[in-house]
């Protein structure tokens, strides 16, 4: 598996994940989130809907990886959506990224 979703599962176990559309929105606009993931198979909709919310609200984003890859990273079915809540994890998972081809936007 690879190395980020490796740490995405880390960050699960240590309850700093939070998964879902509307929980996920929640967490944005509370400023409780630190990174936003969001899977590069999601809908245009989706993927304009979290790039404009976490740009108003200055969250970064990452576009990457697939649903079923998410999902399984924090061990439940098929994810679209995740934010961490930790910026240690945050930046942990943003340093992995950015050498890794599977992620196709970071802002």
């Amino acid at each position: 598996m690879n190395k980020a979703l490796s740490q995405l599962g880390l960050a699960m176990r240590a309850g700093k994940v939070v998964t879902g559309d509307e929980i996920v929105l929640k967490t944005i606009r509370s400023s409780e989130a630190k990174l936003v993931l969001v899977a590069g198979d999601a809908s245009l909709n989706t993927r304009k809907k979290f790039r404009d919310k976490c740009g108003t609200y200055q969250v970064p984003l990452l576009i990457g990886f697939d649903r079923e890859s998410l999902g399984a990273s924090v061990g439940k079915p098929e994810r679209v959506v995740l934010a961490l809540t930790d910026q240690g994890f945050a930046n942990m998972l943003r340093k992995t990224v950015s050498n890794t081809s599977e992620v196709e936007y970071i802002e």
